[in-house]
């Protein structure tokens, strides 16, 4: 399988913050869900990983090409023509309409096609005479949506692209995104806090955290397999004495109302402790046991 996008080791200083050692690959065929709290590093790995910023150490691929502050700039060049970009906001000249922002785009990508971008105006009613600030934000979600397909990119880089939309509108997006990964060339980095459009969409998740990675999972890992079991005090005293979680990997939060304990293997878990309760595991449980939960 070839790697689109391939981090490593990056590191990057700031006053206040440190981006350390995170290591992050977008397969050909996958999407990547990128997820952590506002500040914790996904924003500026994804400023390197566009060239917007240049890291203090690791290395950064695209495409197989080094993409470095000293790798070649026509190597370079090329491959960011392959790659589409919607951020968290509708990045165009507010006075520009939407026609117009088509034309400039056809300046900037070798391979604009303007039949795509008239497609994707009939298909999300998107009126050409139509000023971008007098957009509302889904319909600006999707002019920039539209602009980043209509150069058959084979990597979209989305960054909170669908913060602030309604569900309707996500949905929408969800299923435009769907059809683009029908190509098994094509692949998507998504960092987005709604982590219920990551269940559907991702077929993997890396969680950062204060400038580290924490975990790199295969989605399945958490939603198919993981659990939560919600344990009363006697309850975790006998699953923590019975050795099923070797040192060190038993995750628990604590509440006013119990303990909450990750299973990563919730079948396993269930075997062995039958009359504990255990719901299946989603992307938001899964995050809060593994950043603000206890180790033993």
């Amino acid at each position: 399988m070839n790697d689109l996008l391939r981090i490593r080791s990056l590191s990057k200083h700031y006053d206040g913050f440190d981006l350390k050692d995170v290591d992050l690959t977008v397969p050909a065929g996958s999407v990547v869900g990128f997820v952590g709290s506002n500040g914790a590093g996904k924003t500026t790995t994804i400023k390197a990983a566009l060239g917007l910023i240049f890291p203090d150490a690791g290395s950064i691929e695209l495409f197989g090409q080094s993409a470095g502050a000293h790798a070649n700039a026509k190597a370079v060049k090329r491959a960011k023509q392959r790659i589409g970009v919607v951020l968290d906001a509708c990045s165009f000249p507010e006075e520009m309409t939407v026609g117009a922002v088509g034309a400039l785009m056809s300046c900037s990508y070798d391979a604009w096609s303007p039949a795509d971008f008239e497609q994707r105006l009939a298909q999300f009613e998107l009126p050409k005479d139509r000023a971008v600030k007098d957009l509302s934000r889904g319909m600006g979600m999707k002019l920039s949506l539209a602009c980043a397909l209509s150069h058959n990119p084979d990597l979209l880089i989305l960054d909170e692209a669908t913060a602030g939309l309604d569900p309707l509108a996500r949905d929408e997006a969800l299923d435009i995104l769907r059809a683009y990964m029908r190509d098994e060339r094509h692949g998507i980095l998504m960092s987005s806090h709604i982590t219920s459009d990551l269940e559907k969409i991702a077929d993997y998740v890396v969680c950062i955290d204060a400038g580290r990675v924490v975990f790199s999972v295969e989605k399945d890992a958490i939603t198919d397999l993981a659990g939560v079991a919600h344990c009363r005090a006697s309850d975790f005293e006998r699953i923590e004495a019975s050795g099923f979680f070797a040192p060190g990997e038993l995750r628990y939060l604590r509440h006013p109302y119990g303990i909450d304990v990750l299973a990563p293997d919730r079948f396993a878990f269930a075997e062995n402790f039958g009359n504990v309760a255990l719901d299946r595991a989603d992307i938001d449980s899964y995050l809060a046991l593994m950043l603000k939960g206890e180790i033993r």
